[in-house]
C-alpha cells in the first residue's frame, strides 16, 4: 500500500461565515477517495466557535481552579473551559475536562494558539461529525467526488509524551476497523484488536500540518478503507468501560 499526504498550501485566514470547502478546492485538485483531514481551529472560526474574554465573567469555582494550575492561567479561560465540560476529571496542575461530546482532554480542547487577537479564544465545533459531515456533502456539491473527512485536533495521552492529533469528526471514512473474531498469520484469534483509523489517519496528517506552519488542511490520497464508513464518536469510549475509573 501507497499512501500519499498532501499539504493544502495558501489557505487565507479563515473567519466566521467562510467556506472552508471552497477554500479547499481552490487550492488543490482532489480525486475520488481522497481524505481531506481539516484542522478544528479552522472549523471552529468558520461556525462561530469563538470566544471573547472581555465578555467572560469568571464565577468563584473558575477563580478557584485557576489558583490550582501548574501554569498561570487566565480565571476567564477556566470559565469558559467549564462552559464547554461535562465534569472536572482532573483539576491539580492541569485541567483535565470531559467535554459535551464526551471527549476527555485537556482545558476542553479551548485554545488560545492561531487565533487573532489576546482576548479570543476557540471552542470545538458543536457537533464535530456533522461538521465533517458538511464540509463533504459540500466538496461534492463543488467537485462532483465523493471523498471523506475528518475534523482533527491534538490530545495529549496520559501515559505517554507529546500531543497527537485525533479524529474529532468522521464522515466518508472508516473510524474503527474492528479485528476481533479473525486470525492473525500463526492462525490465533484475535480477540482485542480494535484498529482506530480515524486517529491513524488524523495523527499523519498531524505531520504535515505541523503547528507553525500554517497548513490547516490535508489530503490523504491511496488509502483503501477495508469496512464501512463510521463517525468520530464511534471512537470516544463509552463510560461503561472507562479503565481507569
Amino acid at each position: 500500500m501507497r499512501i500519499e499526504i498532501s499539504g493544502v498550501d495558501g489557505l487565507p485566514e479563515v473567519k466566521l461565515g467562510d467556506d472552508i470547502a471552497s477554500l479547499i478546492a481552490s487550492h488543490i485538485q482532489l480525486e475520488s477517495g481522497d481524505v481531506v483531514v481539516v484542522a478544528q481551529k479552522i472549523v471552529s472560526k468558520a461556525e462561530g466557535q469563538v470566544r471573547e474574554l472581555a465578555a467572560i465573567e469568571p464565577s468563584a469555582y473558575a477563580l478557584e481552579l485557576a489558583l490550582r494550575l501548574e501554569a498561570k492561567t487566565d480565571p476567564r479561560i477556566v470559565e469558559v473551559i467549564l462552559s464547554e465540560s461535562v465534569r472536572v476529571v482532573r483539576s491539580e496542575r492541569v485541567l483535565i475536562t470531559q467535554t459535551k461530546h464526551g471527549f476527555v482532554s485537556a482545558n476542553a480542547g479551548v485554545d488560545h494558539s492561531n487565533v487573532p487577537g489576546e482576548d479570543m479564544v476557540t471552542v470545538l465545533p458543536a457537533d464535530p461529525d456533522a461538521s465533517a459531515d458538511a464540509l463533504r456533502s459540500r466538496l461534492r456539491e463543488l467537485t462532483g467526488l465523493d471523498v471523506g473527512v475528518i475534523v482533527s485536533d491534538t490530545f495529549g495521552r496520559p501515559w505517554r509524551l507529546g500531543i497527537v492529533n485525533v479524529a474529532l469528526g468522521v464522515a466518508g471514512v472508516q473510524a474503527l476497523l474492528d479485528l476481533r473474531g479473525q486470525r492473525d498469520d500463526d492462525g490465533k484469534e484475535l480477540r482485542a484488536s480494535v484498529v482506530a483509523v480515524g486517529d491513524e489517519l488524523a495523527a499523519a496528517a498531524g505531520l504535515v500540518m505541523g503547528k507553525t506552519r500554517r497548513i490547516p488542511a490535508v489530503v490523504i490520497r491511496g488509502l483503501k478503507q477495508e469496512g464501512p464508513h463510521g463517525r468520530g464518536r464511534d471512537i470516544v469510549r463509552p463510560s461503561a468501560e472507562d479503565l481507569f475509573k
